[in-house]
């Protein structure tokens, strides 16, 4: 029971600690974003908190669990007991979360607008890269859809007298964004992941914790990638390696293509929304299986010494 405890309080604090710490991070990000964006989005601020905690919800769940299954695979804790209590306060968390979050959605945000950078003859381009396009705004961002002067690398400059009916949309300021790919991509996964929780929540109680518990399930039961090795560092990087590779498959199975395929596979025999879940049980069980079978397997090889 102590040890369990013990779990139970690290996992909570690994939660806690990584919802708050991302869902700030998300939200100075996606203020920044909507402050320099031309022309500006209709958000406000209650908006781009709820999307950042909604993304750090999701990262909050992957990474307490990759946690919490290292804590417990240093702590030597039973390994049932790990897979159900990660589970149970996985759920519970983000059940929780999830239904505060869509409770604040339902209040009516106040007004608010960001603060806009730049006035007239602001110059749109990428500080970064001498050899891009640059777009003068003669009237800032009051209008930026208004008068302009483009000016292209090797050709003459033109003026625009306005871009209103042009279906334009102008890229943020600057143009360039230089985030490495695996972190975006990183961040989409995320983002894709939480966006079928969230609609799953929206369908009804019963569709959450279906493939929430099933997807739950499959990344509780990766301990065993997390005791290869000897080394804690060693282990942990395997772990994120495999919770990455599972945060990959999920956008992958969600894709319309797939559900398409998914779909024409199963003939109608069960709905598309039960399909992807059941593939995480089934993944799920194969894996605990596959550790069971390791175990038994380096018990009985100790026992022959």
């Amino acid at each position: 029971m102590k040890k369990l405890a013990k779990l139970t309080l690290f996992f909570s604090l690994s939660f806690a600690v990584i919802f708050l710490a991302s869902m700030g991070i998300r939200y100075l990000s996606l203020h920044v974003e909507w402050m320099k964006n031309l022309p500006p989005k209709p958000e406000t601020y209650l908006t781009i908190l709820i999307t950042a905690a909604h993304w750090a919800l999701s990262l909050a769940m992957y990474s307490s669990i990759l946690l919490a299954l290292s804590y417990a695979a240093r702590i030597k804790y039973f390994a049932p007991m790990t897979v159900i209590c990660v589970i149970v306060l996985s759920l519970l968390f983000n059940f929780g979360i999830s239904f505060a979050l869509y409770k604040w959605e339902l209040v009516p945000p106040a007004q608010s607008a960001g603060r806009q950078m730049g006035g007239d003859g602001l110059i749109l381009s990428n500080s970064m890269n001498k050899n891009e396009t640059t777009v003068i705004l003669l009237k800032g961002t009051a209008e930026p859809l208004g008068p302009r002067v483009t000016a292209i690398p090797d050709r003459p400059m033109f003026f625009q007298e306005s871009t209103a009916n042009a279906n334009l949309i102008l890229p943020p300021i600057p143009f360039g964004d230089d985030t490495p790919w695996f972190l975006k991509s990183l961040v989409i996964d995320i983002r894709l992941s939480q966006e079928q929780l969230h609609n799953r929540f929206h369908e009804g109680v019963h569709s959450y914790f279906i493939y929430a518990g099933a997807l739950i399930f499959l990344l509780s039961s990766l301990g065993f990638a997390i005791k290869f090795s000897v080394w804690p560092m060693a282990n942990l990087f395997l772990g994120i390696l495999a919770f990455r590779g599972i945060l990959a498959v999920e956008t992958f199975f969600n894709t319309p293509e797939m559900q398409e395929i998914l779909s024409s596979f199963f003939q109608n025999i069960i709905p598309v929304s039960l399909a992807i879940p059941l593939i995480f049980f089934c993944f799920g069980v194969l894996v605990n299986i596959y550790a069971v079978l390791v175990y038994f397997s380096k018990r009985r090889d100790k026992d022959e010494y």
